[in-house]
């Protein structure tokens, strides 16, 4: 194995085994259930919103929209912005109210409010598919960086990272990882900002400019193995030596390409020779001067894409449950609300810093924009500027500890979320043991990330964002803000907009997608499930208006009333406090 290779190796291990050490300090401290499940509500403003923010910001967030930005521009800004905002709405419609509610999960939520089974055990079958569907990217995410860092088989980082995941969470649950999970967070922000300083300082002495009507140049000979198949565009004619299959046939040599497209499969091996043209993934911008400018695809599809983004990101961030959990374990509504606040600096900071350095990848990892592996950017950024030296080894470990970083919180706050709704939910009699629950998690998207091939983070995270937008965004706001809202309303909604969305996601994970309007919808759903999803929460409650539950008043006031008043669940729940 190559010395930068065991660089990156040994500081994913060192994250790994920082974390174990860290959690074991949980472990010591978690005794109760509300231990496991909660961290018995005593997490305070900063240390939670180092834990939400550690477990928010995951490998999509930390490769992936610097790959974005990489491949699509100004146009995948949209992306960050409603990643951010989506905290906001928390802030506004949610953190307060949910905290004072007392649940431990969104189906507890659920029963708490309308007091129904059956729309309990539906939360808990989307609490488990919008988790396993979360779940999958970390996890695909975490092969990505091993195969990218070290060459090793992505199985093999797969597997590692549930490992350490599952370690860390049946060790102590809630109480272990938010110790985690913000040590995460702090090790992330480093990761970002040394290299977005280093990088950042030497693109200013740099005569490149990303403003050029051109496409992006090959500043030195490169090779580029293609490892999925892809369609290319070409503007310019460019000089390759090609080995593998192109358009169809084998070929082997220097060839031209002209102007046009070129489907390369599978395999195959590019060399281009210095200040050639890059060819770009059909899609993408193909010349600098139009990735500086938004909306360069035909504005009909755009416009919708940016409005389904936004959507999502806006509203899915309040359905996603290891979110939402988050905002249990504080002592009252007062500190989810501070919470939320410190979350919107740190996570909007964090993002800064990922849009520099996706950015600054247009010019310093061009030959991604052939492979079409742009998740990869930030992951080579340090030694395609420093070399392949000490100095570009040492910051490229940085770089891998914080994407381990990455894939790991994000995948512990999931697998404990998870773990607390089959706890308390699905497993019963000898089986109720939270350990157990947190290893029966994992199976499922563990086997899936093994199996399948990893798709683009800008696939799947907002298909996964899109089915919490459509679910459980409804049911909280209009669970807390109208008093109308029914059993009935509250399934049917859950099922339209759930049931929607299921079937883009399954399209376009695993069906060919058609081009256009239609085609935009079923990648970005959340356009038209979100309003579908409320629209029909609001019409059946309506119909069936007479099955409003009677103690709606009650738990309304226990919603929003502030804690002084000791109306909170919390409050009631304590005997001689009932009624």
């Amino acid at each position: 194995m190559t010395t930068p290779a065991l660089v990156a190796l040994s500081a994913i291990g060192l994250v790994g085994l920082v974390s174990a050490l860290i959690g074991s300090y949980g472990v010591r401290m978690a005794r109760s259930t509300s231990d496991f499940l909660v961290a018995s509500r005593t997490v305070g403003p900063i240390a939670n919103a180092g834990a939400i923010s550690g477990e928010y910001l995951s490998a999509a967030s930390f490769l992936g929209i610097a790959g974005l930005i990489l491949r699509e521009g100004a146009d995948a800004l949209w992306y960050p912005v409603a990643f951010v905002a989506g905290y906001l709405s928390l802030l506004l419609f949610v953190a307060a109210p949910l905290r004072r509610s007392g649940a431990h999960t969104v189906p507890d939520f659920a029963e708490v409010r309308l007091a129904s089974p059956v729309l309990r055990r539906l939360c808990t079958a989307f609490v488990l598919v919008i988790g396993w569907l979360y779940l999958l990217p970390q996890l695909q995410g975490a092969g990505l960086a091993l195969t990218t860092l070290t060459g090793l088989p992505a199985w093999s980082g797969v597997a590692g990272a549930g490992v350490v995941v599952l370690l860390t969470v049946v060790g102590g649950g809630m109480r272990s990882i938010t110790f985690v999970q913000a040590f995460q967070y702090w090790l992330k922000l480093t990761a970002l900002l040394v290299p977005a300083l280093v990088v950042g300082s030497l693109f200013l002495n740099d005569t490149r400019s990303f403003d050029r009507p051109t496409s992006p140049r090959f500043e030195q000979n490169t090779a580029v193995d293609v490892r999925t198949d892809v369609v290319l565009s070409v503007t310019e004619p460019v000089q390759v030596r090609v080995d593998g299959i192109v358009n169809g046939s084998w070929a082997r040599g220097d060839v031209t390409w002209q102007a046009g497209q070129y489907v390369v499969e599978d395999g195959t091996t590019l060399k281009f020779v210095a200040g050639s043209a890059v060819p770009t993934v059909d899609g993408a911008p193909t010349t600098d001067r139009e990735w500086l400018e938004p909306m360069t695809g035909t504005a009909v599809d755009q416009l919708l894409s940016i409005y389904s983004i936004l959507v999502a990101g806006f509203l899915g961030t309040m359905g996603l449950p290891h979110v939402l959990v988050r905002f249990y374990t504080n002592p009252d509504g007062r500190a989810a609300r501070r919470t939320t606040l410190i979350v919107l600096a740190m996570i909007g900071f964090f993002y800064v810093l990922v849009t520099l350095l996706g950015a600054l990848t247009r010019i310093y990892t061009p030959q991604l924009l052939v492979s079409g592996e742009t998740d990869a950017a930030v992951l080579l950024v340090p030694t395609a500027v420093l070399g392949q030296d000490w100095a570009g080894w040492l910051l490229g470990g940085l770089v891998a500890a914080g994407a381990a970083a990455a894939f790991l919180s994000t995948s512990s706050g999931l697998v404990v979320s998870l773990a607390g709704v089959l706890f308390t939910d699905v497993l019963r009699g000898r089986w109720t043991d939270f350990r157990l629950a947190a290893a029966l998690s994992l199976v499922v998207p563990l086997g899936l990330a093994l199996v399948m091939a990893r798709s683009d983070f800008a696939l799947t995270v907002p298909l996964v964002f899109a089915v919490a937008a459509s679910t459980f965004c409804p049911l909280l706001v209009l669970g807390i803000w109208w008093r109308g809202l029914t059993a009935a309303g509250a399934i049917a909604g859950v099922l339209v907009g759930g049931g929607l969305s299921a079937v883009a996601v399954t399209l376009s994970l695993f069906a060919a997608v058609p081009q256009g309007w239609a085609g935009v919808l079923l990648y970005r759903p959340a356009v038209v499930t979100v309003p579908a999803a409320f629209l029909t929460m609001v019409l059946v409650s309506r119909f069936t208006r007479a099955s409003i539950p009677r103690d709606v008043d009650r738990s309304l006031i226990m919603l929003h009333a502030p804690e002084q008043l000791g109306l909170s669940r919390d409050r009631f729940d304590r005997p001689g406090r009932a009624g």
